[in-house]
C-alpha cells in the first residue's frame, strides 16, 4: 500500500516554508505542492476570487491523491477555509497568524503583525484579536510588495531590505518586541528581518504548529517501503517556478503545470 499523500497549496511559493515543517514532522509521507503563482498575490484579490482559486487547487490535490489538504496561506484561510470544509470530506488544515503565541511571548506588551491586506482586513483575523489580544497592543502592518520579492527569489536584495525596513521600523518604534510573520512567504525573509530589527525582537510564524495539526489529522496509512516523494506544480511561468522552488526547497526539483 502506498503511503498517504499530503496536499499543500498557496498563492505562490511561500507555502514551501510550511511544507518544510511538514516534511520534518512526516518524513515517510508523499508531499504534493501547488503554487498558484499565476494569480499571486492573493492579498489584493476579492474573497470570491480567492474561494474560486482555492476550490480549484483543492480539487486538483484531491484528484492527485491527497488525503489531507493544507491551505498554506493566511489570506486563503481567511477567505476560503470554511467554504472548503463545507465541500470536501477530507481534513482541511488551515493557517492563522500566530497571535496567541506572540501575546504569550511579548515582554513589552506590544506585538507587531506583518501580513497582507487581505489577512488583516478579514473577519477571521478580527476574531483572533478579540480572542487572544487581551491587554496586549497589536500593531498591524500590511506589506505590499514583499510577497512579490519572495516569488522572484529576491530574499536579500537591496530592494527587499528597503521594503522590510519600511514595514518593520514603525512597529519597533511603537515598542514591539515580538513580530508575527503573518504570511507564509515571510519566513524566507527571516534573516533580513532579524538583521534589521535586531536580536531582541522575537519572530514567530505558524509553520511548525500547522505541521503538528497535519500529524493529528492524517489518516493512518501503511508504509510502502519506498522512499517518499515530493511533487511540485505551478500555475505561473514554469522556468521561473523551477528556479525559485529549487532555491527555496534547497535542492533541484521538477515543477509541472497542474
Amino acid at each position: 500500500m502506498a503511503v498517504t499523500a499530503i496536499g499543500v497549496f498557496d498563492s505562490g511559493v511561500g507555502g514551501l516554508s510550511v511544507l518544510k515543517h511538514i516534511r520534518a514532522a512526516l518524513p515517510q509521507h508523499d508531499l504534493l505542492y501547488v503554487a498558484d503563482s499565476g494569480h499571486v498575490p492573493y492579498g489584493d484579490k476579492s474573497q470570491d476570487y480567492i474561494r474560486e482559486r482555492s476550490l480549484a487547487l483543492t480539487q486538483f490535490l484531491v484528484d492527485e491523491g491527497a488525503a489531507v489538504v493544507v491551505i498554506a496561506c493566511n489570506t486563503a484561510t481567511a477567505a476560503a477555509a470554511a467554504f472548503l470544509r463545507e465541500r470536501f470530506t477530507l481534513p482541511i488544515v488551515a493557517m492563522e497568524p500566530a497571535v496567541k503565541p506572540a501575546v504569550a511571548a511579548t515582554r513589552s506588551g506590544v506585538v507587531g503583525v506583518l501580513a497582507t491586506v487581505g489577512t488583516l482586513e478579514s473577519s477571521r483575523f478580527a476574531a483572533l484579536l478579540e480572542q487572544y489580544a487581551g491587554s496586549v497592543e497589536i500593531v498591524m502592518q500590511a506589506c505590499p510588495g514583499l510577497v512579490e520579492q519572495v516569488e522572484a527569489g529576491e530574499l536579500d536584495s537591496a530592494a527587499t531590505r528597503v521594503l522590510v525596513e519600511r514595514y518593520t521600523q514603525p512597529l519597533i518604534a511603537r515598542g514591539a518586541d515580538t513580530l508575527v510573520l503573518g504570511c507564509t512567504h515571510f519566513p524566507f525573509l527571516k534573516p533580513v528581518i532579524a538583521d534589521l530589527v535586531g536580536p531582541e525582537v522575537r519572530l514567530i510564524d505558524t509553520g511548525e504548529a500547522v505541521a503538528r495539526q497535519v500529524v493529528r489529522k492524517l489518516p493512518a496509512a501503511a508504509k510502502s517501503g519506498e522512499a517518499p516523494t515530493e511533487r511540485f506544480w505551478s500555475t505561473g511561468d514554469l522556468a521561473a517556478a523551477r528556479r525559485i522552488t529549487s532555491k527555496l526547497w534547497g535542492r533541484a526539483v521538477a515543477v509541472d503545470a497542474p
